[in-house]
Order: C-alpha cells, then sequence, then structure tokens
C-alpha cells in the first residue's frame, strides 16, 4: 500500500457530521451501550465523575462525539477529555484499570487544543493488548459538568454503530 492508498482509506474511516445538533453526544464508537452503574469501577458507577453511559467496543476506534476541542489526554493515553461547542465536558475513559498500561496499545491521533468535527477519528486502540493485560475494554463515556444540566439521558441500550445519537443533555 503506497502512502496516497493509506491517506485515501484513512479519509474513507472518517464520516464526519457535517450538520450536528446542540445537546447531543453521539457514539464515539461502535459497541454495546450499557448503564454506567453496571461498570466495574466505582468511581463511574457511583457517578463520581458524572452521568453518562459505558460502552463495550467492538473495534479499536474513538471518534469525536461532537464538534469543540480536546482538552486533556492522559499521559498514559487511556483517556481524554473534550469539550463540546456548546459547553458538554466529556471524559472517554477506554477500558477500566488500562491506567497501568502506560500507553501501551493506545494511538492518540489529535492534540491538545485542537479543534475536532463529529466523526473525527480521535485514538486507536488495540482491544487484544488490554484483553492480554487482564482488563476489560468496557469505556466509560461521562459527562463531567452533568452538574450544570438538568438530566442527562442516555437513549439507548444495546449494540450501537458509531455515530448514532447516544446522549441528550437537557
Amino acid at each position: 500500500m503506497n502512502i496516497f492508498e493509506k491517506f485515501i482509506n484513512k479519509k474513507q474511516e472518517e464520516t464526519i457530521i457535517k450538520k450536528t445538533e446542540n445537546g447531543f453526544i453521539y457514539a464515539p464508537m461502535e459497541g454495546e451501550v450499557i448503564p454506567l452503574k453496571e461498570i466495574n469501577d466505582g468511581v463511574f458507577s457511583e457517578e463520581m465523575l458524572g452521568k453518562g453511559c459505558g460502552m463495550k467496543p467492538t473495534d479499536g476506534k474513538l471518534y469525536a462525539p461532537f464538534d469543540g476541542e480536546i482538552i486533556l489526554i492522559t499521559e498514559t493515553k487511556h483517556a481524554i477529555a473534550l469539550k463540546s461547542c456548546d459547553g458538554i465536558e466529556l471524559l472517554i475513559h477506554i477500558g477500566m484499570d488500562t491506567v497501568k498500561m502506560n500507553g501501551k496499545g493506545f494511538n492518540p491521533l489529535v492534540k491538545v487544543g485542537e479543534k475536532i468535527k463529529c466523526g473525527q477519528s480521535l485514538m486507536t486502540f488495540s482491544i487484544s493488548d488490554i484483553e492480554k493485560a487482564g482488563y476489560v475494554t468496557t469505556t466509560a463515556i461521562v459527562v463531567t459538568n452533568s452538574d450544570q444540566y438538568r438530566d442527562i439521558e442516555v437513549l439507548a441500550q444495546g449494540h450501537r454503530e458509531k455515530l448514532e445519537k447516544l446522549i441528550k443533555i437537557l
């Protein structure tokens, strides 16, 4: 595969949503949506960081769930924080206890401060590396400024495709 084929294939993978609706978080990955309370980590299941949901990813690709900006990528690359254009602050924490992997298997494609568009590729990660290290791939998707909103409504459970509406902010 030459460099041009790689570029073309990367562009075909991305599905930038030109028109997004304020107050919505779109699924940042393909996978099974579960309630936060089912995540085996009290910080998330007890909503200490905010409301949201979990997802069990079916592939190792993370996409921007709205238009906004990257505000944090942890040094160990397993978590990313974003802020939408309308002020929603979101933490996406890939896997549980994956901080202990020290970045192995995580490949961020963006930098802190970068503006993002809904559907843009943010990161790739290795499901097999996470599982080989003995961790679960369940990903927490948490609105960290939940207290600024009347309600955070998870719109669906079960399997979801990337970029389907996932959470409504009221």
